[in-house]
């Protein structure tokens, strides 16, 4: 039989369901894995389930040139933290979980950018700080998000489902940038030439891009510079994608009115002057946390591995 690492505690129903046909073990941590085991999980099993924060990266595999495992079953559509090139080259595939993510990374999307724009997280704080005096006709006033622009830079899966929302459910503008071209956005939606367009006409900007070397960096300084002074920004895609000395430098001057985060560029690590700030809505990588989608996630991974250790192609190869 088949030996598996899942090499991180998932939702129970998942480890069954892979040990209908494999050994299964599941590691107890939920903290990413260490080099030294990131190099025994290539040797001693047959497939490993590993998810953010598991760096399998060219040095791992140059340090284990011929591993036992043949099939990296990534939970989790970004797989950023997966050298897919050195995998490969050792003779490991790698499979992800598209789809599964979609409607709940959009619903966190929606969430901080309701959070920022009216400043809820900072109402919180108020309140539990016992520090809120009664209602009055200016307190705390924010942006009204109904009919604004909204600019998604990214306009894959995840971008279109936050399109949707944000134009049926607010009746936003959607304008948009994307790396190629879009044949269907899903709504009246305007592609323009370039980042920097999208955020001077947004009201709200959202990244929603995949991470890696390409986009390291996309949102900086520049892009802060576009935005109008009353935008938000919002991120749910990776931390790295934003510089992040670059967004506290627009929030800390006022260069832009807020911004809502969900990802950090060194995550778990958020900077003090991020959390020092009023004007940031900072919740700890919720994209997918919700259970039925978290399942779901591990469903296809498990799907992934049936598929790998029958000899067929797995459903989500990337």
């Amino acid at each position: 039989m088949a030996r598996i690492l899942i090499t991180r505690p998932l939702p129970e129903a998942v480890c069954d369901a892979v040990r209908d046909f494999a050994e299964v073990e599941v590691r107890a941590s939920t903290a990413p894995m260490k080099p030294a085991e990131m190099r025994a999980s290539l040797t001693v099993f047959d497939a490993v389930l590993p998810t953010l924060g598991d760096a399998y990266d060219a040095e791992i595999f140059a340090e284990v040139p011929r591993p036992r495992a043949r099939l990296l079953a990534n939970f989790g559509v970004g797989y950023n933290h997966i050298d897919v090139a050195a995998a490969r080259a050792a003779g490991v595939t790698v499979t992800n979980t598209p789809g599964a993510v979609t409607d709940a990374t959009a619903d966190i999307a929606l969430t901080l950018i309701l959070m920022s724009c009216r400043r809820a997280a900072e109402g919180e704080r108020l309140v539990r700080a016992g520090a809120w005096q009664g209602w009055h006709p200016t307190q705390m006033l924010g942006q009204h998000v109904s009919g604004k622009t909204l600019g998604i830079v990214g306009m894959g899966r995840i971008g279109k489902a936050i399109a949707r929302r944000c134009h049926h459910g607010f009746g936003m503008d959607v304008v948009f940038f994307n790396r190629s071209p879009v044949d269907d956005p899903g709504v009246p939606a305007t592609p323009m030439e370039s980042i920097a367009k999208v955020a001077r006409a947004a009201d709200v900007l959202v990244t929603a891009v995949p991470g890696g070397p390409a986009t390291r960096h996309l949102i900086g300084a520049e892009v802060f510079e576009a935005m109008k002074p009353t935008a938000h920004f919002v991120n749910i895609a990776r931390g790295d994608v934003v510089d992040e000395a670059a967004l506290i430098s627009a929030l800390q001057t006022g260069q832009i009115a807020g911004a809502g985060l969900d990802v950090y560029e060194f995550e778990p690590e958020v900077p003090e002057a991020l959390r020092a700030l009023d004007n940031v809505t900072l919740l700890p990588h919720l994209g997918t946390a919700a259970l039925e989608v978290r399942a779901a996630m591990g469903m296809m991974a498990v799907e992934n591995i049936r598929a790998f250790l029958a000899g067929e192609t797995p459903p989500n190869v990337v």
